[in-house]
């Protein structure tokens, strides 16, 4: 169940100020206050949804396709694309997940260490 009070639904709903990297009609980028690499942007939809699934299954083909040419253009922006980048997206707990918002993690600006 979605939680009305997650910090990125208030985030969306203005009630917590964020860095805006990036803003359109069906998501928000903004940089991450507790970054994991030098540059660690968060990419969230605007409606709710809990995981990477489960904005698949309430998402039209518009928004699914907008949200992830959103992640390209945020990519081209803070020029990363030739250096190069690691997107994440950390589902339910065993996933690692922190917020119950679906949210994609862009990392970059050094060389980011190898997966175990």
């Amino acid at each position: 169940m979605y939680d009305e009070n997650n910090i990125f639904a208030k985030i969306l709903r203005k009630e917590i100020p964020c860095d805006k990297v990036h803003e359109d009609e069906f998501s928000l980028f903004f940089n991450d206050i507790n970054p994991q690499a030098k540059i660690h942007v968060l990419g969230i939809p605007k409606f709710p949804c809990t995981t990477f699934s489960d904005f698949l299954k309430k998402a039209d083909d518009e928004n699914i396709t907008t949200f992830f040419k959103s992640v390209q253009l945020v990519i081209n922006n803070i020029n990363i694309e030739h250096t190069g980048y690691r997107l994440i997206t950390n589902s339910g707990e065993d996933g690692g997940q922190e917020v119950a918002h679906f949210h994609i993690h862009i990392l970059a600006g050094e060389k980011i260490g190898s997966l175990r």
